[in-house]
């Protein structure tokens, strides 16, 4: 008997895309990515460390070493994976440059989820060809301390122009930062609890953001 001519069409996979500095990776990092693989029923979670973010100060730590905290922290983290592609191409990292390589709205059967805090969607409007990057992935956003979920009006009109909503994750606020603690680290007080032993014990050994 042949193949029906009503089968289902195959399920989109579906993958998480969390981008960042990662200077270094800490607990919120890892408690966003989780509660994206949940609440989005994920199929990957990538995170892709950033080479030089044009929207912030120099770095602390190589690219190799950002690269290594992240897989450290992510070792107990089902369906995480570390992506380099931003780190391999170097330079400044533009969003849309690293959807375009991943083929992010191009790749048939792939659906993806850029997952940002509330405190980046405030600015979104200012990233480099921010239009094209929602017609390559559907925005899924967390709330961060002194920011709300609001869109701005040309965000709301460009996703409404996409048939695009805007999905949000049920994630408690938390201030944690890392750049609380790489100040922790300049004084050298402790910073047990707000990352992985691995990346405390990788900072340790390798002398990262001392004064």
């Amino acid at each position: 008997m042949g193949v029906g001519c009503c089968a289902q069409p195959a399920a989109l996979r579906r993958v998480g895309l969390l981008g960042g500095s990662f200077d270094p990776v800490h607990n919120a990092h890892l408690a966003l990515a989780a509660a994206a693989l949940q609440h989005l029923a994920l199929d990957a979670m990538e995170f892709l460390p950033a080479a030089a973010p044009w929207q912030r100060q120099p770095l602390g730590a190589s690219s190799a070493q950002r690269v290594r905290m992240l897989e450290l922290a992510i070792a107990g983290l089902d369906k995480a994976s570390v992506n380099t592609v931003e780190v391999e191409r170097g330079g400044p990292t533009y969003t849309i440059d690293t959807l375009r390589a991943l083929g992010a709205g191009d790749t048939a059967g792939t659906e993806y989820f850029w997952v940002l805090g509330s405190d980046q969607l405030a600015n979104f409007c200012t990233w480099h060809e921010w239009r094209e990057i929602v017609k390559r992935v559907r925005l899924a956003v967390a709330t961060r301390p002194g920011s709300r979920l609001d869109t701005t009006p040309e965000l709301a009109q460009e996703l409404a122009l996409l048939g695009h909503q805007l999905y949000t994750l049920p994630f408690a606020p938390t201030d944690l930062s890392a750049s609380e603690i790489r100040q922790k680290l300049a004084v050298k007080q402790a910073i047990d609890g707000l990352t992985p032993p691995s990346v405390v014990d990788y900072i340790k050994t390798n002398h990262l953001y001392q004064a």
